[in-house]
């Protein structure tokens, strides 16, 4: 099984695929590194050797990318700073709403959770 950037990849997907199992790694980012590194993007996981893991690990380090923990750390210190300073987009995640302006009458229930039933309404 490939670790890559302490992560286990799945072992029956394509490389390109896997990759993106990685938080901070998209499809455009593991095509880079696949494209430096010289692994073919059609390799499954299982099927890599050694020197394409290892090149793939060294070619991840060198892109100075920000993956899992400390990406993970330092989007969750930008939303506290945005509540912190009380912007519009702190509020909206403060209250559990969408931040980015979607509608939020009749859709939004992902962010806002399951409806919640009020006592009283029906006549």
């Amino acid at each position: 099984m490939a670790r890559i950037a302490g992560i286990d990849l799945p072992r029956d997907k394509r490389i390109v695929i896997g990759l993106t199992y990685i938080y901070g790694i998209g499809n455009t980012t593991a095509q880079k590194v696949l494209a430096e590194a010289g692994v073919s993007e059609d390799v499954r996981v299982r099927d890599l050797s050694a020197d394409q893991e290892d090149a793939i690990r060294a070619t991840v380090d060198t892109l100075n990318l920000q993956l899992e923990g400390d990406l993970r750390r330092k989007v969750s210190l930008d939303i506290k700073s945005l509540q912190e300073i009380a912007s519009y987009r702190g509020i909206r995640h403060r209250k559990g709403l969408p931040v980015r302006g979607q509608n939020t009458k009749n859709n939004a229930r992902t962010r806002k959770g399951p409806a919640k039933a009020i006592a009283g309404r029906k006549k």
